[in-house]
């Protein structure tokens, strides 16, 4: 009888050997190995594609106009670059809780009232579907639910179904056969992962799966994962408060710029078509010193955003510098940059900065809106309420240029704001805009064109 082969490899990164070792010497992780077994002389089976179309010219390549479809949520459209594919395959990755099943399934009950969907659930019974889709309302007969782990179970269900539409619950439960290692293991997510694919393609099935997330935030699995499927799309937010964030890292077929933005209720996800209220809607009407709005962007959309400062005398023999929703070295930097080109003293001073509604802020753009915000409330002077404000800081103190900054004034303008902080750089025209436009070259113009003085009483 023929000896069965095995070997050891981490299911972070991948890395084989031929026994068993603590720690993983390529990605560093412990107790990350796994015995997998394999047959000897074991044949690999490559997967043939019969499209029954010849080589043909690129230009004489005709388009479908009905390749793509919507998915039933315009964000999530959005996000894809007009729609799903035919024939794609998906990856909707996020952490634990974050509302994966509850987009799929409302996106399901959408497509399900023209197409056929199967949706397979490997972590839920049938019932348990069942329950989330009643508070969802998901009730529509071409939505059929599987509750499977078993992949050629699933295939021969996608045999008997011909849905149009497949959502797999989640890649990392499902194994196939033809791997001896455990549901989950490197080897069994890419095996099943390339049976889908060469299901979506030959079949013309258009396929989305869940994918689990480590604690660092990547996706579980190997890394090849993400460059066998079509589009890979990230379901981020703090678990924790309402709104959710649809970020695609890579499409085939689409942009990557694009982000759709969801708030999670009661009854489900919620599209938000103007975020901007979403973040402004609690704003308090009573102003206070240290609290701006800058116009901030997701993928190409702007978004106006409070943001709040606190600065106040420390107790303890050397500040603090805490920060909710910005970067924290970009602070130390600009804190650098009002000492030494203001002269603005905070050696003895804890500063606080706070994005509200707790969406992340990566760009350049918030530059100003910080140094303003962290200026005034250390002065304890009130930035004008009608202001939005807009740049990126040098380290000498200039007033530099951002990116899309004619979107951003214009959502500010209909929003009903009255006055635009912009770099001198950007060039724009007032004859272009009904808000007025305040161009700056320095730290200390912006500083001096955003102090709020109250009306005088009659």
């Amino acid at each position: 009888m023929t000896k069965t082969k095995s070997k050891w490899k981490c299911q972070n990164c991948g890395y084989e050997t031929v026994k068993y070792i603590g720690k993983c010497p390529d990605c560093g992780e412990w107790g990350t190995f796994l015995e997998e077994f394999q047959p000897n002389q074991a044949k690999i089976l490559t997967k043939i594609i019969d499209n029954s179309e010849p080589a043909c010219p690129i230009n004489e390549v005709k388009i479908n106009s009905s390749i793509r479809f919507s998915t039933g949520l315009s964000e999530f459209d959005r996000t894809l670059g007009g729609g799903l594919v035919q024939g794609s395959l998906t990856l909707l990755a996020g952490d634990p809780g974050i509302g994966k099943s509850t987009i799929l399934l409302q996106t399901s009950n959408a497509i399900a009232k023209s197409q056929k969907v199967l949706y397979v659930s490997a972590e839920e019974s049938s019932s348990q579907v069942k329950l989330r889709a009643e508070r969802l309302k998901a009730n529509t007969p071409n939505l059929l639910v599987y509750s499977q782990t078993n992949f050629e179970l699933i295939k021969n269900q996608v045999e008997d179904v011909k849905p149009k539409v497949l959502i797999i619950d989640s890649i990392q439960s499902v194994y196939t056969q033809n791997i001896s290692s455990s549901p989950g293991s490197i080897s069994q997510i890419r095996e099943c992962t390339n049976e889908l694919m060469a299901l979506a393609k030959s079949k013309n099935i258009t396929i989305v799966i869940v994918g689990h997330v480590t604690k660092d935030g990547t996706i579980a699995g190997p890394k090849v994962l993400e460059h066998m499927v079509d589009t890979v799309i990230y379901f981020e937010g703090d678990r924790y408060k309402s709104y959710r964030i649809l970020r695609p890292i890579k499409n085939r077929f689409g942009s990557t710029s694009e982000v759709g933005i969801f708030n999670m209720q009661d009854n489900g996800l919620e599209e938000v078509l103007n975020p901007s209220e979403l973040f402004l809607h609690e704003r308090e009407k009573n102003i206070t010193s240290g609290n701006v709005i800058i116009a901030a962007k997701e993928g190409t959309r702007p978004i106006l955003i409070e943001l709040q400062a606190l600065v106040g005398q420390t107790p303890y023999p050397s500040p603090r510098r805490v920060v909710n929703g910005i970067d924290y070295n970009r602070l130390l930097q600009i804190l650098a940059v009002l000492e030494k080109r203001i002269g603005l003293n905070l050696s003895k001073l804890d500063v606080y900065v706070n994005v509200i509604g707790g969406i992340d802020i990566d760009e350049p753009a918030a530059d100003l809106g910080i140094a303003l915000a962290v200026t005034t409330c250390a002065r304890d002077v009130i930035v004008s309420p009608d202001t939005v404000i807009i740049g990126e800081i040098g380290l000498s103190g200039e007033v530099r240029n951002v990116n899309n900054i004619e979107n951003r004034v214009k959502e500010s303008e209909k929003l009903g704001f009255k006055k635009a902080i912009v770099p001198a750089a950007s060039n724009l025209s007032q004859k272009d805009f009904s808000i007025e436009i305040i161009p700056v070259n320095r730290l200390m113009d912006a500083i001096s064109a955003c102090v709020y003085k109250e009306p005088e009483k009659v």
